[in-house]
């Protein structure tokens, strides 16, 4: 099948707009190489440090200085469900190294902080800056210069896009992602969202809550909705930097291992001591950031991904614009309804077909770039399939089902839940923002209503609390960007703002802030760019002012006289408690040079 054209336009575009930086950063890989063991170049003190910890079988191979070495980086702590499975990795990961007569070793730790535990609560302002800080301690890590290639251990939120991050900046050693898996599927999403909205209604207690939570979440392996962690396993296989079918293989399992087992093989096969080398700053190009965003679309994943992809790529030497997600928006169609774009999970999808399904059917439709070099050792055709354990415990991929094996959960592309992605751009006179509409009903799709302006989440449930709202609103949620409190996600205002979406009243949300795409019904326009804090558009809003949100039109426009509009001066909210508390205050450098949220809110700058 002929390559999409939008597809190809929108990759051409990144590539012409990238060539000077990219080419800079392939010649620093370039520059990197060693085709001889990295430790080899160490001195005698330098290298005895390095292996003094080691079985003795590892410590005579490393002094031999003939065999590759793997580093592992790890995400591993027990507080997290999806990581609590990597405890037991590394001695995994070193015997299988030791079997393919090679080395491995823990190179460091990562660290890793679940969202989940922090939403609506004030660690919630570390989240975003905890993916710069996974990239700047997978660095220290990988900067002994011991590794020929780098397996990564991590799932969640900001923690496999920080872990890319920082790969990318060490490119020229290769590397394979190394997945968990899933819990078995708990409550379902729709029980879960049911007593939700009861208990911000006041109709359930605490303890009801409680308990569909903790059914829901009840198990070791990531949470089965499909939010930013789950997103982040689909891109990590679409873009070829995992294992064909890898993701959502449960934790504990005799598949999971020999998948792991397999994951190991693969690194040793693609370092530079091979005929196969296959460095990861090579493997992320313009082709995979656009598979990435493909398959964004395809499965109404997490606007998180607005964020990391950008970022992801500028770590790569690309620059990916909010224009090339809308461009692609409109020629991807949606092929998946997992919650919270639909009531099934991620195990219920893996079932349907899962990635093999998906990759197949984006493919055959000329909506992948499948010529991409892969970890597999393959273009992306070899991730069309699943796979197996055979008797014996061989491992082998076969062909993926050609039909879906429900409807329901996963379609081909003939037959979509929506022709296109659900994602869209919006500008107008109070900047620029994106909104998802893949679950909000199409009689939502424009919001035209009085603004009532809130500096912070708990305000608003406090109005919400009290009656306040009582006619078509447009909830204005500001000084939530990253320069003001660290951008964090504001679940805690779905509940409220779905009770009154039921109530029938026609309700938006407009903020500079983030959703991850759990707004899930409710028409949401987020990462509004510039931020309040830095005396953005959004901070001349008061209340009562007419706000027009439209995905049809793309608009987010304050429907104020231009005259008055341009005259007002910007509100300035004190923004000083966000500055301590939690460790807030270590964060402070971060506050001050991280990157507007449609670049990436990153720290870290242009290839050089």
């Amino acid at each position: 099948m002929a390559l999409n054209p939008t597809l190809a336009a929108v990759t051409r575009a990144i590539d012409e707009r990238s060539r000077a930086t990219r080419e800079r950063y392939l010649a620093r890989i370039k520059a990197a190489r060693n085709d001889q063991p990295r430790r080899n170049r160490l001195s005698c003190g330098n290298l005895a440090h390095g292996f003094a910890g080691c079985a003795a079988t590892d410590k005579q191979r490393l002094r031999d200085g003939v065999a590759p070495n793997i580093g592992i980086v790890t995400a591993y702590n027990d507080m997290l469900s999806a990581h609590q499975p990597y405890e037991r990795y590394p001695e995994l990961i070193r015997a299988a190294a030791r079997a393919r007569g090679a080395t491995a070793e823990v190179a460091g730790g990562v660290p890793a902080m679940c969202d989940g535990v922090t939403q609506g609560r004030i660690g919630m302002e570390l989240s975003l800056f905890s993916r710069d800080t996974i990239a700047l301690a997978s660095g220290v890590a990988l900067s002994h210069d011991m590794f020929d290639a780098a397996l990564y251990l991590g799932i969640c939120d900001k923690i496999v896009p920080g872990l890319l991050i920082g790969a990318l900046h060490f490119g020229h050693i290769p590397a394979v992602f190394v997945p968990g898996g899933p819990m078995p599927s708990g409550a379902s999403n729709d029980e879960k969202s049911r007593v939700r909205q009861r208990y911000a209604e006041g109709k359930a207690d605490r303890a009801e809550l409680l308990d569909v939570e903790a059914r829901s979440y009840h198990a070791p392996g990531t949470c089965t909705f499909y939010g930013t962690a789950n997103s982040n396993q689909m891109l990590m296989e679409i873009m070829g930097l995992q294992l064909p079918g890898s993701s959502f293989v449960h934790p504990g399992s005799e598949l999971r291992d020999a998948l792991t087992v397999a994951a190991v093989e693969r690194a040793l096969a693609i370092t530079a001591l091979g005929e196969r080398y296959l460095p990861v700053g090579r493997l992320v190009d313009a082709r995979a950031i656009v598979n990435g965003v493909v398959g964004l679309h395809a499965t109404g994943g997490s606007t998180n991904h607005l964020l990391h992809l950008v970022a992801i790529a500028r770590a790569a030497g690309l620059e990916l614009r909010l224009e090339d997600f809308d461009a692609l928006a409109g020629v991807v169609p949606l092929l998946a309804r997992v919650y919270p774009n639909g009531s099934a999970d991620v195990n219920q999808f893996h079932a349907a077909g899962g990635m093999g399904f998906l990759i197949a059917q984006l493919l055959d439709a000329g909506l992948l770039h499948g010529d991409i070099e892969t970890v597999a050792g393959a273009g992306l055709d070899a991730y069309r399939g699943a796979p197996v354990l055979q008797k014996g415990g061989l491992l082998e991929w076969r062909p993926s089902a050609s039909q879906t094996l429900d409807a329901n959960v996963l379609r081909p592309v003939v037959q979509p839940f929506r022709v296109d992605g659900g994602l869209r751009l919006l500008s107008g006179n109070l900047g620029r923002a994106v909104i998802k509409v893949s679950s909000v009903p199409e009689d939502r799709h424009t919001i035209e209503a009085p603004a009532r302006v809130f500096d912070d989440q708990d305000a608003v449930q406090k109005a919400f609390d009290n009656g306040e709202f009582a006619s078509d609103v447009v909830v204005v949620v500001r000084n939530q960007g990253p320069r003001a409190n660290g951008m964090p996600e504001l679940h805690k205002l779905t509940p409220a703002l779905g009770v009154l979406q039921g109530r029938g009243l026609r309700v938006a949300l407009v903020t500079d802030g983030r959703m991850s795409g759990a707004s899930g019904k409710i028409p949401a326009a987020i990462h509004l760019t510039p931020e309040a804090a830095c005396g953005g558009p959004i901070a001349k809003l008061r209340d009562g002012d007419r706000v027009r949100v439209c995905a049809v039109n793309g608009q987010v426009e304050a429907l104020v006289d231009a005259a008055e509009w341009a005259a007002r001066a910007p509100a300035r909210a004190d923004l000083s408690a966000n500055n301590a508390g939690l460790g807030r205050e270590m964060f402070a450098i971060f506050r001050a040079q991280v990157s507007p949220a449609d670049q990436g809110a990153t720290i870290f700058g242009v290839v050089e």
